[in-house]
């Protein structure tokens, strides 16, 4: 553990193509362990939210990461999905990587109010980006900006590491140690209820609840879908 926060902007502007390189090959995509049968990795929660939409569906990737490779997938289904990322390197890697895409994709700060109107999507994804965020700019602005782009009934798709303080762990995909800060689950889950979201519980045997799983690096996170109140 470190006591010194270093939520890797400036990785990110190292390694943007190989970050790219390393989504779209879903190195890190496959969990090695995970609380839901059915649980497996990213394509299984890709699979279960668009049971979740209608088709032709409009979304945000808040934090879209080099290469843009949610936007991409998606937006190949039929989706009109956008994405935005704080750092411009890796909006300029989707661009080159998908030119089709390069006009979905922009900079923002989810530190940050954004630009877009109220009840503007029917779905958010935000995964394993919080991570990179302080605490106080999480909870206060980055997830009620989240509920507030949510058209009723919308839903949030949510990973995150979680934990107390600071983690530092090696990754071997980039050869470098890397610092996350982690967030509890319950304190999560309090701010989306207050922001009018509830989790959409398991269905039979399909994706739902709230889950966990660990990835390869090895870290312990959470995944969830919230619906937006009626």
């Amino acid at each position: 553990m470190t006591t010194t926060p270093d939520y890797s902007e400036a990785f990110y502007r190292r390694h943007a193509q190989r970050y790219s390189d390393v989504a779209h090959a879903l190195l890190q995509a496959v969990y090695i362990k995970a609380s839901h049968p059915e649980l497996k990795g990213d394509l299984a929660l890709m699979q279960r939210l668009q049971e979740l939409l209608p088709a032709g569906a409009r979304g945000l990737d808040a934090g879209c990461g080099a290469g843009a490779r949610d936007v991409f997938l998606y937006s190949r289904k039929g989706y009109d999905i956008y994405g935005i990322d704080a750092v411009d390197e890796n909006i300029q890697e989707a661009g080159t990587r998908h030119p089709e895409i390069a006009h979905r994709v922009s900079v923002a700060d989810l530190r940050q109010p954004l630009e877009y109107p109220n009840a503007h999507f029917d779905f958010v994804l935000c995964n394993s980006v919080i991570q990179h965020i302080p605490p106080k700019e999480a909870l206060q602005v980055t997830l009620p900006e989240l509920a507030r782009l949510l058209k009723t009934g919308a839903i949030l798709q949510l990973t995150f590491k979680i934990g107390t303080g600071i983690a530092t762990v090696y990754d071997k995909d980039y050869g470098s140690d890397r610092s996350f800060q982690l967030y509890d689950v319950d304190q999560i889950i309090g701010v989306l209820n207050a922001h009018g979201l509830s989790v959409v519980p398991a269905d039979g045997d399909k994706l739902g609840g709230v889950m966990y799983f660990t990835d390869p690096k090895p870290m312990e996170h959470c995944a969830l879908f919230a619906r937006k109140a009626e």
